[in-house]
């Protein structure tokens, strides 16, 4: 690829939330963009841990057990498997790190299931 890739440029050419849109790829690997607010569902994905980066704003991660608090400049890797439920009350902007063709409802599905494989 041998060149940057600006976030902030990228967050700007979309609006719209729990829509992830790959941004650059590592091997079999997608690095996603995605605006969350509001509450999404409880989901898991069976063949892969999930990665999520907060690059702004906090995003909450409800498990079974817990709820985790994620801040601009942390993150988190969910075990594949886990049964999770991210959400934020404000506009947050984070980032996924997952093996291309991961679906963002998982097996669940539903009205959130966004396209695949959208890049911008």
């Amino acid at each position: 690829m041998k060149k940057t890739i600006n976030f902030k440029t990228k967050f700007n050419k979309f609006s719209d939330y729990w829509s992830p849109k790959v941004i650059a790829k590592m091997n079999n690997y997608q690095f996603k963009l995605v605006k969350t607010k509001g509450d999404f569902i409880y989901h898991n994905h069976d063949k892969t841990d999930e990665v999520f980066i907060v690059i702004e704003g906090k995003l909450n991660i409800e498990f079974s057990d817990k709820t985790v608090e994620i801040n601009s400049g942390e993150m988190i890797v969910v075990p594949k498997g886990e049964m999770h439920r991210p959400y934020s009350k404000n506009e947050c902007k984070i980032m996924l790190v997952e093996p291309r063709d991961v679906i963002n409802t998982g097996d669940a599905g539903g009205k959130l299931t966004a396209p695949n494989n959208q890049w911008i």
